[in-house]
């Protein structure tokens, strides 16, 4: 066997990087969990104790989680006060949940992913399905909370206007199918926008369904019963029940 070392190297630190990514995922994980980030861009520069004691969390850990966070880059930390804190731009991404750059839900998307990985090494042998439904519940949470800043830049502003036609019909009146509506952001966002049109929101999965409801009800939307309302369905049978 001739190894090429240069080539060796070069694959071994792909997978060195993807091997801390991994952990390193878990632990953005648990300071979003803990509001870790969202207390640190509030109060500022803070000692590992000052966090703690704003978290009510252990000192020994936000200790070790911060001083890993500030190594990966994800926190700034100031050597000489021996204070840690955001910048501006670690701020806008880690701690605001508006930002259309918030970055946690999407490493809470693939921590519950990978939950499913026995489940999927299986359907790797028998080459049946998983459904939606199967993955953990996390998941469906982490999505919604990935794609929901995005939505809230881009949907009205710019995805919608770039839609020959569209624009137009939703002001003044259409009825809308948002098919696959997870947990209702993009429906209720475009009620909110467009109030002469209707919106149904489907989706398959039940417990997504009864959030999304949950949501409208609690919404601002005028009449939400009757501009954004959801509705269980597969696939091939929302067409046929809500002609």
């Amino acid at each position: 066997m001739s190894i090429n070392h240069d080539k060796l190297h070069e694959f071994l630190g792909k997978a060195i990087v993807d091997f801390g990514a991994t952990f390193n995922a878990a632990l953005i994980r648990i300071g979003d969990k803990l509001g870790l980030y969202k207390a640190l861009a509030k109060n500022g520069p803070q000692t590992p104790a000052q966090l703690a004691n704003s978290t009510n969390t252990s000192e020994r850990y936000i200790r070790e989680w911060l001083s890993e966070q500030a190594a990966g880059g994800y926190i700034t930390y100031d050597a000489a006060k021996g204070t840690f804190h955001l910048s501006e731009e670690q701020a806008f991404a880690m701690a605001d949940e508006s930002s259309p750059v918030f970055l946690p839900g999407a490493f809470q998307v693939a921590l519950a992913a990978i939950k499913a990985e026995e489940q999927i090494t299986e359907r790797f042998k028998t080459g049946e399905g998983m459904g939606w439904h199967e993955h953990h519940h996390e998941l469906f949470v982490g999505t919604e909370r990935f794609f929901r800043p995005g939505y809230a830049a881009n949907l009205i502003s710019a995805w919608i206007p770039s839609l020959k036609g569209v624009e137009e019909k939703l002001k003044k009146g259409a009825r809308v199918a948002d098919v696959g509506c997870g947990l209702g952001a993009s429906t209720i966002l475009m009620a909110k926008s467009y109030p002469n049109s209707e919106f149904v929101g489907f989706d398959y999965h039940e417990k997504s369904i009864e959030t999304a409801k949950r949501r409208a009800r609690s919404s601002t939307v005028t009449r939400p019963s009757e501009r954004a309302s959801f509705a269980r369905a597969i696939a091939v049978g929302y067409v046929d029940e809500y002609p």
